[in-house]
């Protein structure tokens, strides 16, 4: 049986692109909730997903490019999901509050979000926290009614509560009360004292 024709097949056209990329970000998905991140290699990563190493390669040069992707398409989507939880919310206190807790629980219930803060992984998952996208798309909906425009101090206050996130999720509360407790007495009036 011959292998498909370049013309027709789906990896090699330019409008496929974007599918192809998630596709491979799916099936690293997979990959990472029965592997873990850490030990999920990009061979393994390509056959999942169907496609060659060399394919693979070009939509992400590397393992760290891979990771990057994956966890921005996620917190796009877990960004997504809290504005539209929070979004009956007036108090921005409230708001954050409850954007936080939705977050830790979010994550915890999902096991392809999950993942990323098991044994071994957790670095991995408290490194890529601090890149640029991951921030702003989280800060963006946590902190929607923290400031007065200063981009600079909501970026850094964003950045701040991403490692709150990314500290209770490694290293959790006693129970989402004490969690709670915790968000409402340090970090609400950190994060919304006057800029």
């Amino acid at each position: 049986m011959a292998g498909p024709d370049a013309a027709t097949s789906p990896w090699l056209r330019d409008e496929r692109t974007e599918i192809a990329a998630e596709r491979i970000l799916d099936a690293a998905a997979e990959l990472f909730v029965v592997r873990g991140v850490a030990t999920t290699g990009m061979a393994e990563i390509a056959k999942t997903a169907g496609c060659s190493r060399a394919t693979l390669y070009r939509y992400f040069e590397n393992r760290r490019a891979l990771h990057l992707a994956f966890v921005h398409r996620e917190a796009r989507r877990l960004g997504k999901q809290l504005a539209e939880q929070v979004a009956t919310v007036a108090d921005p206190r409230r708001r954050v509050v409850e954007a936080t807790l939705g977050a830790l629980r979010e994550v915890r219930a999902t096991p392809i979000l999950a993942a990323w803060f098991g044994l071994g992984d957790a670095a991995i998952a408290s490194e890529i926290a601090n890149t640029s996208e991951v921030i702003e798309v989280l800060g963006a909906e946590l902190l929607a009614d923290a400031g007065t425009g200063d981009q600079q101090e909501l970026f850094r206050r964003s950045r701040w509560l991403v490692r709150v996130i990314v500290s209770l999720l490694t290293v959790p509360g006693a129970d989402e009360a004490d969690e709670r407790a915790m968000i409402e007495q340090f970090v609400v009036p950190a994060l919304l004292a006057p800029f």
